[in-house]
């Protein structure tokens, strides 16, 4: 499992020209929680916000994020109906999860993304806040079937809060 977190930041290069085009600044997420696009940091602030389609992405390492040509850099969309993790309107980052019965199961800090080539999510890491992040750790939920990303929180089923596992080992225990 990779997060999407260990995406943003990489550098984006063309294996053509051996440029470096860019530098991931977040992840673009389409319908069914499949990878659409990279969004690259801009240059300048005024700059149009471009993006990679994840189709052109050759492939994403650990130290680098690879395409075939500088062709496939393209504008950013105004309107793409996309929803990123950390940046825009439609942000995941930050959403509380709440069971269907109310019941919050935590902050969307993370998501992890599958192991074929980072294409789709698979699971949320969960914060509680700081304290209980160092005290009882981070919580892995597993992407369930059902979910509605609303506009001020992500909507899951009831079975979820049994579905929750620690992410990492408290600094406490180590």
């Amino acid at each position: 499992m990779k997060r999407a977190r260990d995406v943003i930041g990489l550098p984006i290069f063309c294996v053509q020209s051996g440029k470096q085009l860019g530098t991931a600044k977040d992840i673009l997420l389409g319908e069914g929680w499949q990878v659409e696009a990279v969004l690259l940091e801009t240059k300048h602030w005024f700059a149009t916000p471009s993006c990679i389609k994840w189709k052109d992405v050759i492939a994403l390492g650990d130290d680098a994020i690879t395409i075939e040509d500088e062709e496939v850099l393209c504008p950013l969309e105004d309107n793409p109906g996309y929803t990123s993790l950390c940046n825009g309107d439609r942000k995941l980052k930050g959403m509380p999860v709440l069971t269907v019965n109310g019941q919050q199961l935590g902050i969307v800090d993370d998501v992890y993304l599958d192991q074929n080539k980072g294409k789709k999510v698979i699971g949320y890491e969960l914060t509680e806040g700081f304290i209980s992040d160092l005290k009882e750790g981070r919580k892995w939920l597993p992407l369930p079937e059902k979910v509605t990303v609303g506009k001020d929180a992500i909507i899951v089923p009831v079975h979820c809060n049994d579905t929750l596992e620690e992410s990492f080992i408290p600094i406490e225990e180590e």
